[in-house]
């Protein structure tokens, strides 16, 4: 059965988000104050709905408890709606309530009235992309928990040929390989330790994030 996450706000984030969600198989319900906006998501959405999110009698329609997850990703036009919005759908039970941040005071607000979740897209892409610029290796970095990142970066020249028994990654940088990125375009396989790294493979790693610049240092 597919999810219900209902989405609230369709700025740049909730847009997207809606429209990814939608082309994974979920049952997407997107609202919005904005007619425009509306009808541009009802066109890849299950439903898309204007109205006042942070008006009560209009949010409970909507009957956030049933659903699987709910985001209020409301933008930088109103904090007060965003946080609002968050406190009622956490009174009316939803299971799941994952909120929008605009800066480091909106996010500890949005945590005291319950939000589950808070993400700072802005703040999350920024730091995935200093580490692409500072590590040139790097082609990819998320966040995996407490202080654990999942990477990917490109096999560096002097690792070609070397097998990962070899290398004794998690020895010396605390690094796990989890996966391999090789051939065009680019299948996932999965690493066997006896098996030589090959010139244009990447390596899905896990790893804190100090053990990446460590990394690609030695090399």
């Amino acid at each position: 059965m597919a999810q219900q996450i209902l989405i609230v706000g369709l700025g740049q984030f909730g847009m997207s988000l809606a429209h990814t969600l939608s082309d994974k198989g979920a049952e997407v319900l997107a609202v919005d104050r904005r007619q425009d906006l509306v009808e541009e998501a009802s066109s890849f959405v299950t439903e898309a709905l204007v109205m006042d999110a942070s008006d009560e009698k209009e949010l409970a329609r909507l009957q956030p408890g049933q659903r699987d997850v709910v985001v209020c990703a409301i933008g930088d036009d109103s904090k007060e709606a965003s946080i609002i919005c968050t406190a009622l759908l956490r009174q009316m039970g939803a299971p799941l309530v994952i909120a929008r941040a605009n800066d480091a005071m909106h996010q500890r607000i949005l945590h005291l009235v319950g939000a589950h979740q808070v993400v700072n897209p802005e703040q999350e892409f920024a730091k995935r992309f200093a580490n692409r610029l500072i590590y040139r290796h790097v082609v990819a970095d998320m966040p995996f928990g407490d202080d654990l990142h999942l990477t990917e970066i490109k096999v560096l020249p002097t690792m070609i040929g070397k097998t990962l028994i070899e290398l004794e990654l998690p020895k010396r940088f605390g690094v796990m390989v989890v996966a391999i990125r090789r051939g065009s375009p680019g299948r996932i396989v999965q690493p066997t330790p006896n098996s030589p790294l090959q010139e244009g493979d990447n390596l899905v790693i896990v790893s804190n994030e100090a053990a990446i610049p460590k990394l690609t240092e030695e090399f």
